[in-house]
């Protein structure tokens, strides 16, 4: 009888499956020719080899990268490694939201303003412990080390990574069988620190290959971080490249996304180099064997020490949203002095004064988030288990491309059909970049949803749109609703995309406060990055009011 209504519903879902696959996967591999077509000129990537700019750009790109990311795996397996039951799932995410709701760039921005040999800490540190009575000449952002870079890139990875891992322990069908596990490695005398290693940890990494494959991806290849706070001599290759496709000389376009596909290149060849090594047998025999740990461990002080590492996290945000917060009612402001002289009101009066800029963000944003909500919801409900798993590295490109290339090849595309310079083609370009990270946050959950409910609903006479409407979706609402504020504050975050796909024509916050941040407008920059923070925050905030559990009514 299963297996029929299986049959059934895969002989029924099929049709339906391959038009959304069609949808997606047009603009996709269109994109993606069009970055091949690009990238195919022998006289740019002869130039691109003779430059002496190339190789110095390139390391510097490798060595932020790399550390970044192991820094960004270590520091949140760390945090994971409390308690279970403590930290997991709903209460994690909720502390997580406001971070993951800062973008990248105003993060740095923010980060800038607070660490700046002029910043807030040296200012709140002069008085009684530097005696400096200007700014000194420290290299404390845009460093040649590329130290602040590797620092935002780690703060900014950890809530990410550490959030895709609550949407594992959410999920019913592996939280409490972990749970039960690590009790039962307890009762065998491994320590709470050694049993999660040993015993967690081996099944939590393989489900976290794909979110750890995107954080490479983002730290070999940001932008407008380092434009930011990133180095400048040598700069990374993704600034060399985006630089030269922002060059008026068709020649150095070229040289830009042959830039752009040598980039891709390495991250390919770094990505097949870690991923098997991290699925070899030797790691997992190393995690699951070896000495239990003393019982007795001090658990309390190592736990302590991981909640400091969450706690100092956690400090280093609101510090940072604190820097922005005053930076934007900053009147004059001479140093040592750790508060401004005078405090005004005028970059917010040129905020709100910008309602074009507001409504291209909001629109682009909501738009491309519902879309891509829809979309995956679709996918997961009709598209067969296997197809799905078989066409997953297809649907996360924008994932596993650097964005220097992806956005030469959206922009392609949308000089195919017409669509550059336009409000649409923009939503396209938001919508191809939200959908991966909508499905990488909806996935566990929407997997994880028992299927026995649907044959209890079915064996009642009530169809699959009952079903969906009144017993999945309901009991999904907390993560659709997550999933739809990761899609609203990835789209907010979009810089690459509407500066270059919109040709200058539509200005978002983001690439105001991009643009305004190698400037010396501090109050007005400070207002458009805490601005990029707000509006995704007020979203994550209305999912989760959205995804409360009903009470009854009595």
């Amino acid at each position: 009888m299963k297996s029929c209504l299986r049959a059934h519903n895969d002989t029924f879902h099929r049709p339906s499956a391959w038009l959304l696959l069609a949808v997606l996967g047009l603009p996709l591999l269109t994109s993606l020719w069009g970055a091949v077509m690009a990238g195919a000129n022998f006289a740019a990537w002869q130039a691109l080899i003779n430059n002496a700019q190339t190789l110095p750009a390139l390391g510097m790109s490798l060595w932020t990268g790399l550390l970044a990311t192991a820094l960004a795996v270590a520091g949140a397996a760390y945090v994971l490694s409390s308690d279970v039951g403590q930290r997991t799932g709903a209460r994690l995410m909720r502390l997580l939201a406001p971070m993951l709701a800062m973008p990248h760039a105003a993060f740095a921005i923010g980060l800038v303003f607070l660490i700046a040999p002029s910043g807030w800490l040296l200012r709140a540190l002069s008085p009684w412990a530097t005696g400096f009575n200007a700014p000194p000449p420290w290299l404390t952002t845009q460093d040649p080390w590329g130290l602040g870079l590797i620092l935002v890139l780690v703060a900014k990875e950890i809530p990410f990574l550490l959030w895709t891992a609550a949407t594992q322990l959410q999920r019913p069908d592996v939280a409490q069988v972990w749970t039960r596990e690590l009790q039962v490695a307890r009762s065998m005398g491994y320590s709470a620190r050694t049993a999660w290693w040993r015993v967690l940890w081996p099944q939590l990494w393989p489900r976290l290959h794909w979110p750890m494959l995107a954080v490479l991806t983002y730290n070999l290849t940001v932008v407008e971080m380092a434009l930011v706070i990133g180095p400048t001599s040598p700069p990374t290759l993704a600034v060399l490249a985006w630089q030269w496709l922002l060059d008026a000389d068709i020649a150095m376009n070229a040289q830009g996304a042959a830039a752009a596909w040598l980039l891709a290149g390495v991250l390919a060849g770094v990505a097949s180099g870690v991923w098997p090594m991290t699925r070899h047998r030797g790691w997992r025999t190393r995690w699951i064997t070896g000495h239990r740990g003393a019982a007795h461990a001090p658990h309390r002080q190592y736990s302590s020490t991981r909640n400091g590492l969450f706690s100092v996290l956690m400090g280093l945000y609101l510090a940072v949203m604190a820097a922005l917060a005053l930076g934007s009612v900053s009147g004059l402001w001479p140093f040592p002095q750790l508060l401004p002289q005078t405090f005004t009101g005028q970059a917010w009066v040129s905020v709100a004064g910008s309602l074009t800029t507001l409504q291209t963000t909001l629109t682009l944003a909501s738009a491309s988030a519902l879309t891509a909500l829809l979309w995956s919801v679709a996918w997961l409900e009709w598209a067969p288990p296997a197809l799905v798993h078989r066409l997953r590295p297809v649907l996360y490109l924008p994932l596993v491309l650097p964005p220097v290339l992806w956005v030469v090849g959206v922009h392609a595309m949308t000089l195919t059909v017409g669509l550059d310079a336009t409000w649409t083609g923009l939503w396209l370009a938001h919508t191809l970049a939200t959908v991966p990270y909508v499905l990488i946050t909806l996935t566990p959950a929407y997997t994880g949803f028992d299927p026995r409910l649907w044959h209890i609903s079915a064996s009642l006479g009530q169809g699959r749109g009952v079903f969906l409407w009144r017993v999945k979706w309901p009991l999904l609402r907390a993560s659709l609703a997550a999933s739809f504020a990761i899609g609203f504050a990835v789209s907010v975050a979009q810089y690459l995309p509407t500066l270059f796909i919109g040709a200058g024509r539509f200005a978002s916050i983001t690439t105001e406060a991009v643009t305004l941040a190698s400037g010396a407008q501090r109050s007005l920059t400070s207002a458009y990055a805490w601005l990029q923070w707000l509006l995704p925050v007020l979203v994550f905030g209305l999912a989760a009011w959205l995804g409360q559990p009903r009470r009854p009514i009595k």
